[in-house]
């Protein structure tokens, strides 16, 4: 089986080596994602829920350019810098994975890039 790299501008590009996201078969696996505008290139300011609703923008992004929706995501992986603010961020997730959520994981990590709250991948299936 051959993989294929999706690329969008539609989601936060930058020159680290990897891919926003790979279609292997009918299952595509989208890149970690932080609250970047892709427009700007800058972090989201706000709060976590602020962030979070970005975070799923650019998931949304990707998903699309590879021809599915966030109707077709099975698996997501919540990083948070604090779960504290694990309330904060199911409001935001669960308005738009609100009628058959995905399987997810939920954990905290010391630090993430730019040192932002959230970042989440996720894998969908686009059979």
């Amino acid at each position: 089986m051959s993989s294929e790299p999706i690329v969008t501008d539609d989601a936060p590009r930058n020159d680290n080596p990897y891919s926003q996201g790979v279609r292997a078969g009918d299952t595509l696996y989208v890149s970690g994602y932080g609250p970047v505008d892709p427009e700007t290139g800058e972090d989201v300011k706000g709060d976590v829920q602020a962030e979070t609703e970005q975070v799923l923008e650019n998931i949304a992004a990707t998903v699309e350019e590879a021809g599915g929706s966030l109707d077709d995501v099975v698996k997501v992986t919540v990083y948070l810098t604090d779960l504290d603010d694990y309330d904060r961020v199911n409001e935001a997730y669960g308005e738009q994975f609100a009628e058959e959520p995905p399987a997810r994981v939920c954990v905290e990590v010391s630090r993430l890039p730019d040192d932002v709250r959230v970042e989440m991948d996720a894998v969908a299936y686009l059979g």
